[in-house]
Order: C-alpha cells, then sequence, then structure tokens
C-alpha cells in the first residue's frame, strides 16, 4: 500500500463521516428545543461545533435559519469528490502507479 492509497484509506472515511455528521447537525436545526450537550446530540455537536462557530461569525443566520452545516457537507462533499471520486486527483494519482 503507497502513502496515496493510504491517504486516501483514511481520508475517505473521515470525510464521509464528517458529512454525515453535518447532514445530523441540519436535522438537528430542525429542534431548537434539543439540548446538543446532552447525549447522543453531543456526539453530532462536539466534532461539527469548530467547524460552525468561525462560519457563523461570516455567514448570518436566513430567515432565523442556521445554513452553515448546509454549507459544510458541500465542503465535504467537494473536498471527497475532487480528491476520492472517479477522476478525484488521489485516485489519478493512485491509478498512475
Amino acid at each position: 500500500m503507497t502513502g496515496v492509497d493510504l491517504t486516501a484509506w483514511i481520508l475517505g472515511p473521515v470525510l464521509g463521516v464528517m458529512t454525515f455528521l453535518f447532514i445530523f447537525r441540519i436535522i438537528l436545526t430542525w429542534y431548537p428545543q434539543v439540548n446538543l450537550n446532552r447525549l447522543p446530540f453531543n456526539l453530532i455537536a462536539w466534532p461539527t461545533e469548530p467547524f460552525l462557530v468561525p462560519l457563523r461569525k461570516l455567514v448570518q443566520p436566513i430567515g432565523g435559519v442556521d445554513i452553515t452545516p448546509i454549507i459544510w457537507v458541500g465542503i465535504f462533499s467537494l473536498l471527497r469528490e475532487i480528491l476520492l471520486g472517479q477522476q478525484g486527483l488521489l485516485t489519478m494519482i493512485s491509478r498512475a502507479n
């Protein structure tokens, strides 16, 4: 296994899990009464909050709805496709070896 394969092997699941967590975070925005400091919701909030805080300073809520989790789903999906998709950078490098 080359370094590129190892990177793709680790990066794929990490990007997938983060996308999944942000989708759950979007669903949680529909329920503002949910306490994100209690189990099981803190398992979703803990890894996503460090990404959301800086982006919330740049992107204000639209109509009272926090859209920053949607932006992060797009960013992680785009990164996964650019790096690991069929024509992704790491995929192409791996095929070239």
